[in-house]
């Protein structure tokens, strides 16, 4: 028996969908869900991002946060959990990442290694994280609320070689984008997550199959068996972001659904 498990990049295509897209998700998950195919949302964002829109999907599979520093597995799930797993109300949680005020500390160590100022999210009022990100408060107060990781706005006049070696140099790992970068422990990364998540489905009796669903996050789909990369830039398949089209994962997802 071999147990196929979706793993969704949520940054590219699943936050605020329109609403005859949301009912067409519905029905996509309920189908993988009737087939027992988990979908495990894979995000940099905070779990207090994340949790609402499980809430609205109605998803009780288990999901990763921050760039693969944190996996939370529902308790009610009942899978067989590692020695190392830390109980946290309705979860347990692996924690692949470091304690949040490590990585603030690292990121003022690199700072001072750079000799240049970094930014970072816990250094933002509410108020001047949403002017950077366009946030609502709410969302903002949310985005803040990290666990193993501390986003800052990436240095446009520092190397991203250089940023990366001083990170490394003092135990940390970064990985930096255009608007925002991301400092966190070294053992957290979106592969070591997955096979943390693919293990609790394996067994002597059942193989798994782990699959990724992303049109941007190359990390997700090298740390997959199988790839699926969702198109971007035409204007049939693409938002205003360039991303895709929230039909061009539920075409994925039921094509998956009919090869089971």
């Amino acid at each position: 028996m071999t147990q196929l498990i979706i793993f969704t990049d949520l940054d590219s295509v699943w936050l605020a969908p329109e609403t005859d897209d949301l009912a067409a998700l519905k029905l996509s998950l309920a189908q993988l869900k009737a087939l027992s195919i988990p979908v495990i949302l894979t995000t940099n964002r905070a779990r207090a991002e994340v949790e609402p829109l499980r809430a609205e999907l109605a998803l009780g599979d288990p999901f990763i946060t921050e760039g693969g520093s944190g996996v939370f597995i529902p308790t009610d799930l009942a899978l067989p959990l590692p020695d190392w797993a830390e109980p946290e109300g309705d979860y347990a949680v692996l924690e692949l990442g470091c304690p949040y005020v490590q990585a603030r500390a690292g990121l003022r160590v690199v700072a001072n290694e750079l000799q240049h100022s970094l930014l970072g999210f816990g250094d933002l009022t509410i108020e001047r994280l949403q002017k950077r990100t366009g946030l609502s408060a709410s969302a903002a107060q949310q985005a803040k609320a990290r666990e193993f990781s501390e986003p800052f706005l990436t240095p446009k006049a520092v190397e991203s070689e250089a940023l990366t070696a001083a990170a490394e140099a003092i135990g940390f790992r970064v990985v930096t984008g255009e608007r925002f970068s991301w400092l966190m422990g070294p053992e957290a990364s979106l592969r070591a997550a997955v096979q943390q998540v693919a293990h609790l489905y394996q067994s002597a009796e059942t193989a798994v199959e782990t699959v990724g669903l992303s049109a941007t996050l190359t990390e997700l789909l090298a740390a997959v068996d199988t790839p699926i990369a969702l198109p971007t830039g035409s204007a049939a398949a693409a938002n205003a972001q360039g991303a895709p089209d929230l039909a061009e994962w539920i075409a994925a997802a039921q094509a998956l659904c009919r090869v089971r």
